[in-house]
Parts: structure tokens; sequence; C-alpha cells
């Protein structure tokens, strides 16, 4: 008999994180919504949640941080744009329906529900450094998977204040040193840029 291989997330052997994953990208997947009705497209979503766990499952094994937590609190971080499509309010909205989700499994203790649904409550907020790892694993992870798409920076220099938009720029080089990648010139210059702008709004 031929020794049972990875399950590929197929059947029922998939650990209680497993099923979760499972569970997000089946949402995605089965939505009524379509792109046009969408912020962002399924494809953006299934891309998105998926290396954002990816990667915090390198930062939580880089700090010494629980896994499981990290992949969890990852791939539900923007589990109200994956319901809704919708961005507005989504850190804090998606919090009360990844709680719903991981309660209704009955695989969580209400500690670890509230350790999960907190970072994502906060993951949004990328100008506010907490004390929480798991609040910080969250805003990292999501920071640096955005980061490796093309051209993201033009999306928050026009879509975030730039006080807000100066600390995601911030975010990024200081993630990508503690990563060991190279250092980019041009984050060092969209924060001159915005700097210059804050200085002559307040004039």
């Amino acid at each position: 008999m031929a020794k049972e291989s990875y399950h590929h997330f197929k059947g029922n052997r998939l650990n209680r994180s497993e099923a979760i994953q499972r569970k997000v990208v089946e949402l995605i997947l089965r939505s009524k919504l379509t792109d046009k009705e969408r912020e962002s497209s399924k494809v953006f979503e299934l891309k998105h949640s998926s290396g954002c766990m990816q990667v915090g499952r390198i930062l939580a094994e880089k700090r010494g941080l629980n896994k499981e937590y990290a992949e969890l609190i990852c791939v539900l971080h923007d589990i109200y744009v994956i319901v809704k499509g919708k961005y507005k309010g989504h850190a804090h909205l998606g919090a009360g329906i990844a709680e719903k989700i991981l309660r209704k499994t009955g695989n969580f203790s209400e500690k670890e529900i509230k350790l999960i649904s907190a970072a994502i409550f906060h993951h949004s907020e990328k100008q506010v450094y907490a004390s929480n790892p798991y609040v910080e694993l969250a805003k990292d992870a999501d920071t640096l998977d955005c980061f490796l798409y093309d051209n993201v920076e033009a999306y928050y220099t026009h879509n975030k204040p730039p006080e807000v938009a100066k600390e995601y720029f911030k975010r990024i080089i200081r993630l990508r040193k503690e990563m060991g990648m190279r250092p980019l010139q041009k984050y060092e210059n969209f924060i001159r840029q915005l700097e210059r702008k804050i200085h002559h709004d307040s004039i």
C-alpha cells in the first residue's frame, strides 16, 4: 500500500487552521458578488489572502510567535472585503465576522478568538505601533504582501492621507531590513515627497 500523501486540502484530514483557510477560499469562489460590484477582484482577494498568510507564517517563525495564530489572522484579515466587497471600515467590521466563523467551528477557545479578532480589528492602523505582537504581525504581513505588487506605491500616495501613507513607507523600509531584503531608494523618495506635501498643506 502506497504511503498516504499530503492532503492538498481535500477530504476531512485538515487541521483547524487549514479548515478555515479552505473556507475562506470557498467564500471567495462561491461569492455571488461580481468583480464590478467589488472594490477589488476575486483574483486579488484569493492572491492576497493566501500571500498574506504565507508572509505571516514566515514572520511568525522569525519572531518566535505562534504560526497557527498568524495563519488565521492573516487569512481572515480582509474577511469583510471577501464577504461584502467593500473596504470602508473593513478591519473593524471584519473582526466580528471572523469571530463568528471561528466560534461556529467549536474548535477555538474564547481567548484564541479574542486574540485573532483583535489583530484583525487593528490591522489597518499602519500608522500606529502596538505592543501586541500579533496586531503588529497582521499589519506587517499585510504591508509586506501588498508591497510585493507592482506600482502599489501610487495607490497609497493617492488614497491615504499623506501622514498615514508616510508611515506605510516607513513600515515597509523597516520590514525589508528585518527580512534581509535589499533597501529600495524609491521608498525614501516617497517619504520625502510626502513630507513636502505635509509641510505645504500645513502652511
